[in-house]
């Protein structure tokens, strides 16, 4: 078979579904509005950046500033010439906040969790993940010499049962603080026990909890009152800008900063961008009021749709999903929701699992009450002439 062949045949296979990618060229996005290149205006209700810092003046004038005095690139990996100042405050200022002995940057989510995992892990080892892992660490276990164990989600006994089968060598917990397509938070406290109990290390991925949930928006685990081993922060949300940390203690830090490839091998953030996320986080942690605000949000949206002829999930996040089931179907109203000025893009598998197609809502301090209830308003128009 010929690489053409192959590719059309994939490609073919996919085309004319529900399941088909298109990517949209996108002129404007303010966190409540989006602006296609055509014009075209909607009410965004598919973004994550949760608190609107992508906007927020202060954190626009730091990169600006930090592009004035270090230009728009870190030109080299952190271990050559890419390690500044910018970075090691930002570095500093993460674990401070986090109450951990260090903290060390990546250049996204991705590669955070991709270099913890491919570092830690060896052949007689075991990584025990939630079974509703982001991909990111599902891929990163599945290529480690490590044996990958999944336990059911959110299921402490399934954790438990878990150990039962297993005698490796180290083991590692792996799972989230808010899961991205469900909304629903960990039982972290539950987790952590479990992990200590058999001499595990705990490895939580808060991407969508920092920043908005716990004190000054520590996150999901300073809420419940953990501390993992390893806890990693990404800020392509809550804090508006992109990137992400790993934080743990001393050792391990040095650990990875002799083995961990994505650190060594990637080009670091700009420095720029770092003085930048030192703006937002300084947003963040005097946040309290936009946090109040967008639970408020929440509250209203789930009292508006629970009499829905869908399943809303148990989410108490910013991310609110809506399961139609039918993929069909979901497109068709993530269509209809665009046509009234709504952008709400529709999540089918394999992102979610089998007939559960659905459309993620999310919800942000951007937005206003009265777009909150447009949106109530027009799932319930749909559903109305669609019995």
């Amino acid at each position: 078979m010929s690489w053409k062949t192959y590719l059309d045949e994939k490609l073919n296979v996919r085309r004319n579904t529900p399941l088909w990618r298109k990517r949209k060229v996108i002129k404007q996005v303010d966190g409540r509005f989006l602006i296609t290149m055509s014009g075209e205006k909607y009410l965004n209700f598919s973004g994550n950046d949760y608190l609107g810092i992508s906007q927020h003046a202060d954190v626009i004038k730091a990169w600006q500033q930090g592009a004035d005095e270090y230009g728009v690139g870190s030109g080299g990996s952190g271990h050559i010439t890419g390690f500044t100042q910018a970075h090691a405050q930002l570095e500093q200022h993460l674990a401070d906040w986090l109450g951990y002995d260090n903290a060390l940057l990546f250049s996204s989510g991705y590669s955070a969790n991709q270099g913890v995992i491919s570092a830690l892990l060896e052949k007689d080892d075991a990584i025990i993940a939630d079974k509703l892992c982001h991909a990111s660490l599902m891929e990163a276990a599945v290529l480690s010499p490590a044996t990958l164990w999944r336990f059911l989600h959110n299921s402490p006994d399934s954790l438990s049962q878990r150990f039962n089968k297993t005698s490796a060598n180290k083991t590692l917990v792996v799972t989230e603080g808010v899961f991205s397509m469900d909304g629903d938070k960990a039982p972290l406290r539950e987790i952590a026990t479990i992990s200590q109990k058999h001499h595990a290390w705990l490895m939580v991925d808060d991407a969508h909890g920092i920043g908005v949930l716990g004190k000054e928006g520590r996150g999901s685990c300073h809420e419940v009152g953990i501390k993992p081993d390893i806890l990693v922060v990404t800020f392509g949300k809550a804090f508006g800008v992109s990137g992400a940390a790993v934080l743990c203690n001393k050792t391990t830090a040095a650990f990875f900063e002799q083995y961990a490839r994505h650190l060594i091998y990637s080009t670091s953030m700009p420095p720029a961008q770092a003085i930048a996320l030192n703006a937002a986080l300084n947003v963040i942690k005097q946040a309290d009021h936009e946090r109040e605000y967008l639970q408020q949000l929440i509250n209203t949206f789930r009292q508006g749709v629970m009499s829905l002829p869908v399943k809303l999930l148990p989410s108490e996040t910013a991310i609110q999903p809506l399961i139609i089931g039918d993929e069909r179907l979901c497109q068709t109203l993530s269509d209809y929701l665009q046509s009234k000025g709504l952008w709400v893009k529709a999540i089918f598998p394999p992102t979610v699992p089998p007939q559960s197609a659905r459309l993620r809502i999310t919800l942000t301090t951007r937005h206003h009450l009265s777009d909150i209830k447009l949106l109530i308003e027009t799932l319930h128009a749909f559903f109305s002439q669609n019995r």
